[in-house]
């Protein structure tokens, strides 16, 4: 029988951490590269199903413990069943309700009091995603945070679970990746790396949720490479596991490997102990869709020299027992599946099922196309093997305007924020209205209607912002109900309501005669003009009527009066004849003067939009001169490092070469 000492472990090339630096800024997971993989994956799942039958069934976790063997010998370590469990139930909003048949109770351990957290909190923590985008949206942010560590795609397709053939979800990047400690508070709650004030993340609590949202069981690859030192981290978060061997608290197996630089080779972690090592590896052979260690290290063959890998399977169903997820009607994109009355109601409508305000819904192509506000040329996201083409909503607009908005609380300026508001190009045949507001780059409310009226008032009317002032709940699909967030809202309607009047004419509409809101100089200002009508002043205003009762008889107040009243009489009639052919007048040349302004309106308008896209130029040349910068830094770290390397050589050799001196 082996022991512990003896194992094996996995032989790498001598050369393999330098081919692997050599990688790093050449390694591109290309189209091609990807679907090749992909066809390597169907061949090996179908082989791995027809052999499944095969496997032993009749070795038990402890009996692993007790052997001992190699954890890449396949033929002592392996998966107590060739079929993965299914969870209880496959509902997602039934599967939270079951039985674990024990009392979990918080108890003393060590002479410590410690709280521990019951598995059923996985799913009731997960029902915060009400919808199943937003939960991938959450995932795919982690990858978008990776930018500044030099990631350039993220990768979401379907993939199979090698188990059974049911349809796995996975999300990959090529992201710097975690090393043991980071994968460890990946998995716990609360815990986040993210310092930076750019970070989308900031909770430590999106993953869980999210992998919980979209499946049962996730299991997540992860290759660090830092200062030399290669791990391989894999860690299991298996709601299924948990239900199903009744635990009362929440268990994560996780191994590592590290490389040893010295023998060349990949070894085990055994930081916690070898025994506490192979019992977690024995779980996530049992529980995983990979039956033998060397299927679970195959999956970093295409992660590349760093990166993450996210496998999520035991995906959720409906209501109605259909996937949630559909990855058959479109092979290109991966669509919301079931009877969904909105989705249905929406494609049933010949007007608006083109849009991309009712597509986003049920389409992850069209939601990811308009998910983050900016995105840099260098990075790409990646559906189903095809690039997701960026959407600038605020490009779609026409007659836009330009609003600067100054939020203030206590007396405080907050910030300030520029929205981009306008028709959009299909009004008026498109009943659609809303705001779409970001926060840190990051889509949060899609098409917000902030106006609701019976009548046609607002149609059309979209805007584009980013709000960074107000906080996004954790689900990142709403904001928090403060009072910055409330006096957003009252401005977003005014704002409606104020180009609605001054706009609707352009496209149609029949303007409706009512004074304009009221806007506070000190928090709101326009970066543009508006074409609207100018009001002529009516006598009423410059002249409060007099009141009938006091005024008496006719005749009879001006015979009360003087010469000298008769006179300031006479001048104040003439003045206010004066004063009524003025705004005679006025009111004659208002429409030449309207016309001057529309015509002068237009040109700023479009200097206006000019001006926008010189900005927008400007923060992407922005970005992508940062991402040089940091790129530029590591090149020169490693020019660094390499440099002391021949200083440290060239010593040794001037030593040799003295010492050959000395002996001639």
């Amino acid at each position: 029988m082996a022991t512990f000492e003896n194992m094996k472990a996995v032989k790498l090339e001598s050369d393999f951490i330098g081919n692997m630096m050599q990688q790093k800024d050449c390694w591109k997971p290309g189209l091609n590269e990807h679907k090749k993989f992909k066809n390597q994956c169907r061949r090996q799942e179908s082989e791995e199903n027809r052999s499944s039958n095969a496997l032993t069934t009749d070795q038990s976790s402890s009996s692993l413990l007790e052997q001992g063997q190699s954890p890449v010998d396949d033929t002592g370590v392996c998966s107590t069943s060739s079929i993965c469990p299914a969870p209880l139930c496959r509902q997602f909003w039934k599967a939270g309700n079951y039985d674990d048949g024990l009392v979990s109770n918080i108890t003393l351990q060590n002479g410590k009091n410690s709280v521990h957290v019951h598995p059923m909190f996985l799913h009731s923590n997960a029902t915060s995603h009400k919808w199943a985008f937003g939960a991938i949206a959450e995932l795919l942010d982690n990858a978008v945070d990776e930018i500044q560590n030099g990631a350039t795609f993220v990768l979401v397709d379907k993939t199979s679970n090698p188990r059974d053939g049911s349809p796995a979800l996975l999300i990959q990047d090529d992201g710097s990746g975690m090393d043991p400690e980071a994968m460890r508070r990946c998995m716990s709650f609360g815990f986040s790396d993210k310092k930076s004030k750019s970070a989308i993340g900031q909770y430590g609590n999106g993953f869980k949720t999210s992998s919980m949202r979209l499946g049962a069981d996730v299991i997540v690859f992860s290759r660090h490479l830092d200062d030399r030192l290669l791990t391989q981290s894999i860690g299991l978060l298996s709601y299924t596991f948990l239900t199903r061997a009744g635990h009362d608290r929440i268990v994560v197996p996780m191994v590592d490997y590290e490389f040893n630089e010295t023998s060349g080779m990949l070894e085990m972690s055994t930081r916690f102990g070898k025994e506490h090592f192979m019992s977690n590896l024995s779980m996530l052979l049992q529980w995983s869709p990979y039956s033998t260690e060397s299927e679970l290290l195959k999956q970093f063959d295409d992660i590349g020299p760093h990166g993450t890998k996210v496998v999520l399977y035991n995906l959720w169903f409906d209501d109605e027992g259909n996937m949630e997820l559909d990855f058959d009607t479109d092979i290109q994109d991966i669509c919301l599946g079931g009877n969904i009355k909105e989705v249905e109601t929406i494609r049933r409508s010949k007007v608006n099922e083109g849009h991309i305000a009712n597509r986003y819904y049920y389409s992850l192509r069209v939601y990811l196309s308009i998910l983050y506000l900016h995105i840099p040329e260098s990075f790409s996201i990646i559906l189903r093997g095809q690039v997701v083409e960026h959407h600038s909503i605020a490009k779609d607009l026409k007659y836009p305007e330009c609003i600067l908005y100054r939020p203030q609380s206590g007396g405080c300026l907050e910030g300030q924020v520029i929205t981009t508001i306008g028709f959009l190009k299909e009004a008026p045949h498109l009943n659609i209205h809303g705001f779409n507001v970001y926060h840190k780059n990051r889509l949060i409310l899609p098409f917000w209607k902030v106006l609701s009226t019976s009548d046609s008032r607002g149609r059309g009317v979209v805007g584009v912002l980013e709000a960074n002032f107000v906080e996004p709940t954790h689900n990142k699909q709403d904001f928090e109900k403060t009072s910055l967030f409330q006096k957003l809202e009252v401005r977003l309607k005014d704002m409606t309501s104020e180009y609605w009047h001054c706009h609707c004419t352009l496209i149609g509409y029949q303007s409706q005669k009512r004074p304009r809101a009221p806007v506070d100089r000190e928090d709101s200002s326009r970066c543009m003009p508006h074409s609207g009508k100018v009001k002529p002043v009516t006598l009423n205003q410059a002249f409060p009527a007099v009141d009938s009762a006091k005024a008496g008889p006719p005749g009879l107040h001006l015979k009360r009066k003087g010469h000298d009243e008769l006179v300031q009489l006479e001048k104040v009639k003439r003045q206010a004849v004066k004063r009524s052919n003025d705004a005679q007048r006025h009111s004659e040349t208002n429409l030449t003067e309207n016309q001057l302004e529309d015509s002068e309106a237009a040109y700023l308008m479009q200097e206006n939009r000019k001006l926008h896209a010189k900005c927008l130029e400007h923060e992407e040349r922005k970005e992508e001169l940062n991402l040089k910068l940091t790129q530029l830094r590591r090149e020169l770290r490693a020019v660094q490092h390499e440099s002391e390397q021949l200083l440290a050589e060239l010593k040794s050799l001037d030593a040799i070469k003295a010492e050959k001196v000395v002996n001639v």
